[in-house]
């Protein structure tokens, strides 16, 4: 049996991998081929936190698409010109504005969670019955509790 120390190597890994810029990358590459005019693997962490966090300034939503608040400007741009966001004046500082989801945008965030679902299934497709079921618990249990801690309640985000 493993100890507590071994356990949390091995979990350590694992996250080391799935957190890798190169692999976040790859993955948001593959759920936005085909998707349309404005979104690809640059764009994605913007309408990833956006769906998160809802309307914010593009200063918001920098640290949790882990750029600064220019790369998020210059990508909401993009995603602006495609119809899949809007600019908004922020009722609490007339200087900003506040970037929103449109239809068009939340349509496009439906089908990134779609295309993330299948590919997170077709994943654990081998995995024996029940067990991905646990995992998801287990998944869940880790980051809402204890030091991991994260609002869930904002609720998931295509990635």
């Amino acid at each position: 049996m493993k100890n507590e120390d071994e356990t949390g190597n091995e979990i350590a890994d694992a996250l080391g991998v799935l957190l890798r810029r190169t692999t976040r990358t790859q993955l948001h590459r593959a759920l936005t081929e085909g998707m349309g005019e404005g979104v690809d693997e640059l764009t994605y962490p913007i309408l990833s936190g956006l769906a998160r966090s809802g309307p914010c300034s593009a200063a918001e939503l920098a640290p949790d698409a882990g750029l600064d608040r220019s790369g998020v400007t210059r990508r909401a741009s993009r995603l602006e010109a495609a119809g899949l966001i809007r600019r908004e004046p922020d009722p609490a500082d007339g200087r900003a504005s506040l970037l929103v989801l449109t239809p068009k945008g939340e349509r496009a965030v439906a089908r990134l969670r779609e295309r993330l679902a299948d590919h997170i299934a077709e994943s654990l497709e081998s995995w024996p019955p029940g067990r991905a079921a646990a995992f998801a618990h287990d998944l869940r249990r880790f980051v809402t509790e204890g030091r991991f801690a994260r609002k869930l309640s904002e609720g998931p985000g295509p990635g």
